[in-house]
């Protein structure tokens, strides 16, 4: 797992990332300061498009369900092309490597808490029981001086577009939207 940084920022094109902190660390006015990378895994079942969302691991979200889902992502490491991130982070936070292929670009969007999200649709197929995600350390219960370790993503699960919509975090959506629309544009 590549270390968690603040204050990259991705450019409109070409994927590629640069500097948005000061030199004290803090992100630079008007930036947002964090960004992240996913895919929105893809297949079509039975004539229907359905797509992989993952479920946050840790206490904090162990009974949230609907709004609380999110496409596999993670923060590019310095300097790291945002695609690339993309695909590291899938892998990371399900266990499974990404079939070949050119991603299509979903775009971004930036969620409630200020952080920009970059996302490419890829078609494959994955078993979700197989999915096994990395994990972080957190002190729990808060106060109690015992860390405990717990997975990235606790499960992820497929869905037809209106299911996902409903239980993918709101400002994330739009990547169903905008994937919905590439099918029904073709």
């Amino acid at each position: 797992m590549v270390p968690r940084s603040r204050g990259w920022r991705a450019r409109a094109r070409g994927g590629t990332v640069r500097p948005v902190t000061t030199r004290t660390g803090q992100a630079a006015p008007g930036t947002g300061g964090r960004v992240s990378a996913g895919i929105l895994l893809y297949r079509r079942r039975g004539g229907r498009l359905e797509v992989l969302l993952a479920h946050p691991g840790g206490p904090f979200h162990a009974k949230r369900d609907l709004g609380n889902w999110s496409i596999p992502k993670g923060e590019p490491a310095p300097g790291e092309d945002l695609a690339t991130a993309a695909r590291r982070e899938f892998e990371e936070e399900t266990g499974v490597r990404l079939p070949s292929g050119s991603p299509l670009s979903l775009g971004s969007t930036r969620q409630k808490g200020g952080k920009l999200v970059w996302a490419w649709a890829l078609e494959g197929d994955l078993d979700e029981t197989g999915a096994r995600s990395n994990t972080f350390e957190m002190e729990w219960p808060p106060g109690s001086g015992q860390l405990h370790a717990f997975p990235e993503i606790d499960r992820v699960a497929w869905f037809e577009p209106g299911e996902a919509r409903r239980r993918i975090k709101e400002a994330q959506a739009v990547f169903v939207d905008r994937l919905e629309a590439q099918f029904e544009g073709s």
